[in-house]
């Protein structure tokens, strides 16, 4: 399983996007499961619309959201207690508290590799960064 993050999101959906390409060479061949999160998906179609990407907003949708493209798995209340404690205690760095619900996710299932660019993932020290 690999995690993916709003940053690999926007970058296969948006063709401006400076790893756009290496996004879709990475994902292309990628046969793993896809995973992600229902705030990760909120954090995506939020800044395609902060950026007035709104035609991306609807292609992330309809193959994210609607179709089978990554499995999206829902923050639950014991994850969310877990990403406060995290965002609370790493408050010297700049992540998210949608940074922080993915590690714990990705703790919690045991996932090891996130597609993304945000260098926050590599910050956490447990994660490999892939492409």
């Amino acid at each position: 399983m690999i995690f993916v993050d709003t940053s690999a999101w926007y970058a296969l959906f948006t063709a401006r996007d400076v790893n756009h390409l290496a996004a879709n060479q990475f994902i292309a061949p990628a046969e793993e499961p896809l995973i992600t999160t229902d705030y990760v998906v909120d954090e995506t179609l939020t800044l395609f619309r902060a950026r007035g990407e709104q035609v991306h907003s609807m292609s992330f949708g309809k193959k994210v959201i609607d179709g089978s493209f990554a499995e999206i798995l829902s923050i639950e209340l014991i994850d969310f207690a877990r990403a406060w404690d995290i965002f609370r205690q790493y408050n010297d760095k700049d992540w998210s508290f949608t940074d922080c619900t993915s590690l714990v996710i990705m703790q919690r299932l045991g996932i090891q590799r996130a597609f993304a660019f945000d260098d926050h993932f590599r910050q956490f020290g447990t994660v490999t960064v892939v492409p």
